[in-house]
């Protein structure tokens, strides 16, 4: 049995209670969860577990592993209540998802280049590829695209392609469907403006870094 993965179903819950099914001194499993484990270059949430504060989560299968401070005093089977930094988690959903129209419009009219690497934080999200030249070239036109596609408020749906094996995706009616287990937005505007800047990494890699205006 692995954990209900609650972040999923309602990515904006910041309090839950659930239940306590594992403890392996300072590591616990819950039968239920709004905490996100780190997973394809996105953090994971800050927040507490029955008042003690989450140091680490880490996703192995379909499970989520919760590393507490070692003064934890939580049994199996007894319940908690799960809280998330919420200020943290909607910049990373609106992080992630503007990093997500980015990749995308770049697959989409720039014919494919390989990505090599994506990391989103609090502060920025980044994305990674082979690129020969200055992609800050292309700049003004992603920020066009990306800026329409944020303006028009769309619906973003989130759900399973496979639920036994937990793969999950992101759709926008017109503009594509992605296979993602993030947390996502439910529309595009939430995002708001956003900016973009180049970082050369060298031998014809190329980082595009974006962040959200205030």
């Amino acid at each position: 049995m692995s954990v209900r993965k609650i972040f999923w179903e309602n990515p904006y819950l910041t309090e839950l209670e659930g239940k306590v099914t594992s403890v392996d001194d300072n590591v616990i499993t819950l039968d239920k969860t709004i905490a996100f484990a780190f997973s394809g270059g996105q953090q994971s949430d800050s927040g507490t577990i029955g008042g003690f504060k989450i140091l680490e989560a880490k996703t192995e299968g379909k499970e989520i592993f919760y590393t507490l401070d070692h003064n934890h005093n939580l049994i199996i089977d007894q319940d908690v209540i799960v809280t998330i930094d919420w200020e943290k988690r909607y910049s990373l959903m609106k992080l992630h998802f503007a990093a997500e129209i980015i990749l995308e419009l770049v697959y989409q009219n720039y014919n494919h280049p390989e990505k090599f690497g994506a990391n989103i934080t609090i502060d920025k999200a980044r994305v990674d590829f082979f690129w020969d030249g200055r992609i800050s070239d292309i700049f003004q036109e992603l920020l066009n695209k990306a800026n329409n596609i944020i303006n028009l408020n769309l619906d973003i749906i989130s759900a399973y392609d496979d639920e036994k094996n937990q793969k999950r995706y992101w759709c926008i009616e017109g503009f594509a469907k992605v296979p993602c287990g993030g947390t996502h937005i439910r529309k595009t505007g939430e995002i708001g403006p956003i900016s973009l800047k180049r970082n050369n990494l060298g031998s014809g890699k190329e980082r595009i870094e974006i962040y959200l205006k205030s």
